[in-house]
């Protein structure tokens, strides 16, 4: 039955309820990151305005001291003046890296898993579980000494070693759980056509589970992309990422009273990863749906 005939058959008070309960919930949930961007051209005495909450909106200190309702001093000050571009560039190197090496990494050690019929698959599981469960912080505090001591502390190179630690159990489960899902029948009708393993690896079970991988792929993408305490443990202040540079934005550039960087650079750390999702939003649906379903 199809959606459009389940709606006909409820009642027509129910279909206006459940339209009003999704309406507020998307307008409570979007509300904060459109105030956010809103109050990101405004000057601080709007947007942290105890006047009144109408001055963020008319922008009645904005007028005042830049002569328009508007002004992207926030823009200017966080990416030219504090230069943000950098943390971008680092968190563009760091989140890419780590995505590339976990999904390289993940799809041939959870094929290799989903289709060994040894008893070691299960333990290795098992520990990259318990691995996974740890706090991140006690898993940095084991590199701190070695990365002094080989003087590599405060690169990127650091952070992306640790991540990609970190997020590999990750991957290996979830793309273990897709390659799960996909018959064995796939591989052995490769292989009698004439395909190795790997080949039938990559020419046939890879298409067919692309969209697990898009998923798992985003879900290491955002977890290098919103790291706090990896980055700011590993990384020197020339090296930052975005996530502990807006941090030192609140820190120290509140003295100052410009925490309108702060707030310039929380909008253009969260736009990215809205129009990401945005955009892969069929295949995270559908990669979802099938690491659910075993075939």
């Amino acid at each position: 039955m199809s959606e459009a005939t389940l709606t006909q058959k409820r009642p027509l008070p129910l279909n206006l309820l459940i339209s009003a309960f999704v309406l507020v919930w998307v307008v409570l949930a979007a509300f904060p990151f459109a105030w956010t961007v809103w109050g990101s051209f405004k000057v601080e005495p709007d947007f942290f305005s105890r006047e009144s909450w109408w001055n963020a909106i008319a922008g009645t200190y904005t007028r005042i001291q830049t002569g328009a309702a508007f002004t992207g001093d926030g823009y200017y000050g966080a990416w030219v003046t504090r230069e943000f571009w950098r943390a971008v560039g680092n968190t563009a190197i760091v989140t890419v890296s780590v995505t590339v090496i976990s999904l390289t990494l993940g799809t041939l050690g959870g094929y290799a898993l989903a289709r060994s019929g040894q008893r070691y698959a299960f333990w290795i599981l098992i520990i990259a579980l318990v691995f996974r469960a740890m706090p991140h912080i006690t898993l940095v505090s084991g590199y701190l000494l070695p990365f002094f001591q080989l003087n590599i502390w405060g690169v990127l190179p650091t952070s992306i070693i640790v991540l990609v630690a970190i997020n590999q159990p990750f991957t290996l489960w979830m793309l273990h759980s897709f390659f799960l899902s996909i018959p064995k029948d796939l591989d052995e009708s490769a292989m009698v056509d004439g395909c190795t393993r790997f080949q039938a690896f990559r020419m046939v079970i890879i298409p067919v589970m692309w969209p697990g991988v898009v998923t798992t792929g985003l879900f290491s993408f955002l977890l290098a992309y919103n790291d706090f305490a990896v980055t700011s443990m590993l990384l020197s202040a020339d090296n930052q990422t975005m996530v502990p540079k807006i941090s030192s934005f609140l820190g120290s550039v509140q003295e100052q009273g410009n925490v309108m960087y702060a707030v310039a650079a929380v909008v253009s750390a969260t736009v990215p990863l809205f129009i990401l999702v945005l955009f892969f939003q069929r295949q995270i649906v559908s990669g979802l749906t099938a690491g659910a379903v075993k075939g």
